[in-house]
């Protein structure tokens, strides 16, 4: 293994400064509620709003801002994720069974979260797909309540309206136009017009990211998502139009995306580069795009898949592509992603948009141990036991044993009077 082209910079390092504004940012948000969400959305976004609430009146009237093909994508789309997740719910079924043991019945049961909410991010452009990736497979899971919360876009003095109709699409049940740490502690405590949570999902900024770590615990999240990512594995056979514009996707989304290419051929590595900077000159995005890639972006050569395998493994990149000439076989052996993409006709933009899996993915190599947002993130997988008393009988001396040697002498007590 050698670089071919080295990242400039590390894209994503905690910040003492951050986590201090953020945890002034939280406070204030138990100590003044609406108040502050207001305050802050017309310091930071502009806005001068009555309420963080989204109306019905304004939900209807972003459709007739949306155009009809828009419209007919978000559907499409929803409809993807909604038979996906669909299908993933098929894969998790109650159990109940019975104990070797005579008389002892085990089993778990599927609970819905009660309460979700899905921080939709707004940047540049508006993300549509994010409300879509996030709802759904909670709606599909059975949560009762989705609450949203997404920052106002100074252009319509509230959310996007292509975000407003894929939050409505996607069956949201209460919108709420606010963004920042200040939406992760409005739906982690609650205000006096957000009512809390028990569990938010959804990217973010750094603040977004550090606010979700500091009310762990009040609720539990999804993940803690880094800068995006994307790993592409390609032999001299691949095309390298495709792989250049794979990787210059993934680094147009902002200036700490990472992208890599892991290649066994040098000649293969250089050809990359010369598309990669020709579409970035195509592009109206492409400044961002080849400033992103020129910082973040690296080049290895591998001396074989073997090692291309490995290292991907090691990287264990957030969205990872296939682009060898047995794509397949090599897709069969990696085992550390967070989405797999197979072949030289799967970018990452289906995935992200329309294919049916999630884009809510783990980042800074933690799909070494997790996974993205999924039907099971909404979904608690709660124990059952029922034993009788012949059960009793029959687990009593192993229990009494090891509660005597742990000390725990009630413990003991408990099963000892039911069978003495």
């Amino acid at each position: 293994m050698r670089m071919y082209k080295e990242a400039a910079r590390k894209t994503y390092e905690r910040s003492q400064e951050v986590t201090e504004l953020v945890g002034s940012i939280i406070e204030n948000v138990k100590l003044r509620g609406d108040q502050e969400l207001l305050e802050l959305t017309k310091k930071f976004d502009g806005i001068d709003m009555d309420t963080v609430r989204v109306g019905r009146e304004e939900i209807e009237k972003a459709y007739s801002l949306v155009s009809g093909e828009t419209i007919e994508a978000i559907k499409n789309a929803a409809a993807q994720i909604r038979f996906f997740a669909g299908k993933q719910l098929e894969c998790m079924t109650p159990l109940t069974t019975a104990s070797p043991v005579a008389g002892v019945t085990l089993g778990h049961r599927l609970i819905p979260v009660e309460t979700v909410g899905a921080y939709v991010p707004a940047g540049r452009y508006p993300l549509p797909s994010t409300a879509l990736m996030l709802a759904i497979p909670a709606k599909v899971a059975g949560v009762k309540r989705v609450v949203a919360c997404s920052p106002a876009s100074k252009g319509y003095g509230t959310i996007h309206p292509a975000v407003l109709v894929a939050m409505d699409i996607a069956g949201i049940d209460e919108i709420y136009c606010t963004g920042g740490a200040q939406a992760i502690a409005a739906m982690a405590y609650g205000t006096e017009t957000v009512k809390k949570v028990d569990l938010i999902a959804g990217p973010g900024n750094k603040f977004v990211t550090e606010a979700k770590r500091q009310v762990l615990g009040i609720v539990g999240i999804d993940s803690l998502a880094g800068p995006s990512e994307v790993l592409v594995i390609a032999d001299e056979l691949a095309n390298p139009q495709y792989t250049a514009i794979d990787l210059l996707a993934q680094s147009e989304h902002d200036p700490n995306a990472r992208a890599t290419l892991v290649t066994t051929s040098e000649e293969f590595a250089g050809k990359v580069m010369e598309c990669l900077y020709q579409f970035a000159g195509e592009l109206s995005t492409g400044e961002t795009a080849r400033k992103s890639w020129e910082d973040n972006g690296t080049v290895i050569i591998a001396g074989s898949l073997d090692e291309a395998i490995a290292i991907s493994d090691d990287v264990a990149p957030e969205h990872l592509e296939v682009h060898t000439h047995n794509s397949d076989a090599v897709a069969a052996r990696l085992r550390n992603f967070g989405s797999l993409f197979i072949g030289e006709y799967t970018p990452v933009a289906f995935g992200d948009y329309c294919s049916g899996t999630n884009h809510t993915l783990p980042t800074m190599a933690t799909a070494k141990y997790s996974n993205g947002v999924w039907v099971g993130t909404f979904l608690k997988t709660s124990f059952t036991q029922h034993i009788s008393r012949e059960g009793c009988l029959n687990l009593s001396r192993t229990c009494v044993q090891l509660a005597g040697e742990e000390g725990l002498f009630a413990h003991q007590k408990s099963v000892l009077v039911r069978v003495e």
